[in-house]
């Protein structure tokens, strides 16, 4: 009976023993060794915890570690060390150049030592970065330096700090492993995915060919890897002769522990720094409260400091207002809306008001003796008519603008023959201002008289007919005419009044 019960008792800890053991690690998040966008950028051109050197450019959706132009290094390094015995990193990046082949690749670093900006560009000849590092080196190889047709290819290779990455063999016989994998010119971008936990490394590939976050392939796998406790974070990119666009849109770590220990608990060295680092901020802000008061002291602060909350608006606050601007616009278009619809309407009015001030009986065909026609040589044709009322029409308008003009300059008259009584002027200049007044609204009935008189009458005789009529198109061609050599002779007279100015 003994036997039996310790043979139930061994076969129930080796079942906990694989079920804690199957247990996926504990993932925490880790905000100061990421980067993602948008607003990636802060206004001093700077990423929260990250620096970036050489020719890399930071951007608000992500960082182009290089441009597509020859001979160019660049890589982005954490400021700060991630110190966890397991972590996953994950790398959107996105590689696209015009050439079928691309050149020379990226690398995803995690080592001990990090770029500076004393380091001189010439040293970083493995993808952008140093040789001999110590730590990790994932390594997105787009060109072919071996000539085995075997690129583009991602492999991982390990470094003591001692050894020199061989380009000529493309690192062949320094990489834990790797895959063949076409990560250029990709609809999406492509992700890669590097996990380190109880001295096994995997890495795993998005291929960039769909959206889905989750479709990752295996690369690699390998077991027993040893790599340094702590270490930076970095991503570095170079091209050669050719030359390709290397950007990373985000990259996103989380540091990984046993799920047996609770890592909830915060120590007493930690509280104690975070308690500090607290007072410290919270000094701070004191200090910028009262700064502020001293420059503005007719502001008022009172309850600033019991009741800061009613110096920020609540959610519902900020909804109301959009709701109220949102309508505001709504109101404003409406309105602008209504004036163009009431303008609308004005002209459809004014053009019915015009076509019913039309004559009676235009376009008819001339008659002799009330029932017989003029011979087809000799009547008026219809493009004839048409063109008899375009003319009729256009002198009616111009008639009208000539009456404003006319009417708007008996007005200014009025006004300056009122000003000059009421300052005391002469009497030749008052007697001169009423002759002016008479002569223009003797203008003004003459062509009001015109306006009044009824078209109907003012048609031409018929083209057979020899007695000749003065049309519409001959005086408007007249008076263009006169207005052109009234224009000309301006000119000319100006010019030799420009010239006769350069004797003196």
């Amino acid at each position: 009976m003994s036997s039996a019960m310790f043979s139930f008792h061994f076969l129930f800890l080796l079942i906990a023993a694989l079920c804690v053991l199957a247990q996926s690690p504990k993932r925490r998040f880790e905000y100061k060794l990421s980067f993602k966008g948008p607003h990636l950028v802060q206004r001093d051109n700077s990423v929260p915890f990250w620096e970036y050197f050489g020719d890399a450019l930071a951007g608000d959706e992500g960082i182009r570690i290089t441009p597509s132009l020859r001979s160019k290094k660049g890589s982005v390094w954490s400021k700060n060390k991630l110190e966890s015995k397991g972590w996953e990193i994950e790398a959107g990046i996105r590689v696209t150049g015009r050439g079928r082949i691309g050149a020379d690749g990226m690398a995803i670093w995690f080592t001990e030592s990090r770029a500076s900006t004393t380091d001189n560009q010439a040293d970083n000849v493995v993808f952008g970065a140093a040789d001999k590092w110590k730590g990790l080196g994932v390594f997105l190889d787009s060109f072919d330096n071996d000539g085995q047709h075997n690129n583009p290819y991602i492999m991982a290779v390990v470094n003591d700090g001692l050894m020199s990455y061989d380009h000529h063999s493309d690192g062949s016989t320094q990489n834990l492993g790797g895959c063949l994998r076409d990560f250029r010119n990709k609809p999406f971008p492509v992700r890669v995915k590097i996990e380190y936990y109880n001295q096994l490394l995997t890495v795993r590939v998005h291929n960039g060919l769909t959206n889905n976050q989750n479709d990752f392939e295996i690369c690699m796998s390998v077991a027993n890897v040893v790599l340094p406790e702590s270490g930076y974070i970095g991503i570095s990119a170079a091209t050669g002769g050719l030359a390709d666009d290397h950007d990373v849109l985000y990259l996103l770590t989380h540091s990984l522990h046993d799920p047996t220990v609770d890592t909830n608990q915060v120590s007493d060295d930690e509280r104690a720094k975070f308690e500090k680092e607290f007072q410290q901020y919270q000094e701070e802000l004191d200090k910028a409260k009262q700064d502020y008061q001293k420059e503005h002291p007719d502001q008022k602060f009172d309850g600033y400091e019991e009741g800061d909350d009613q110096w920020y608006q609540s959610q519902n606050e900020k909804e109301m207002k959009q709701i109220f601007d949102g309508q505001n616009i709504i109101n404003n278009v409406l309105r602008e809306v209504n004036r163009k619809l009431d303008e609308l309407m004005g002209r459809q009015e004014m053009v019915i008001s015009r076509i019913n001030s039309m004559p009676v009986g235009q376009g008819q065909p001339a008659q002799v003796g009330g029932s017989q026609q003029v011979a087809a040589g000799s009547a008026i044709q219809r493009h004839e008519v048409d063109r008899l009322i375009n003319n009729q029409n256009s002198l009616l308008q111009q008639l009208g603008d000539l009456k404003y003009v006319i009417n708007d300059i008996q007005q200014k008259t009025n006004t300056i023959q009122s000003r000059a009584g009421s300052t005391g002027g002469g009497v030749p200049d008052q007697m001169a201002m009423h002759e002016i007044k008479d002569k223009v609204s003797g203008l003004g009935n003459d062509i009001k008289l015109l306006l009044n008189k009824p078209q109907a009458n003012l048609q031409c005789p018929p083209p057979s007919s020899s007695n000749g009529c003065l049309s519409s198109t001959f005086f408007l061609g007249g008076l263009i005419v006169q207005f052109i050599l009234t224009i000309g002779y301006m000119v000319y007279r100006s010019n030799k009044e420009a010239q006769a100015k350069k004797f003196y």
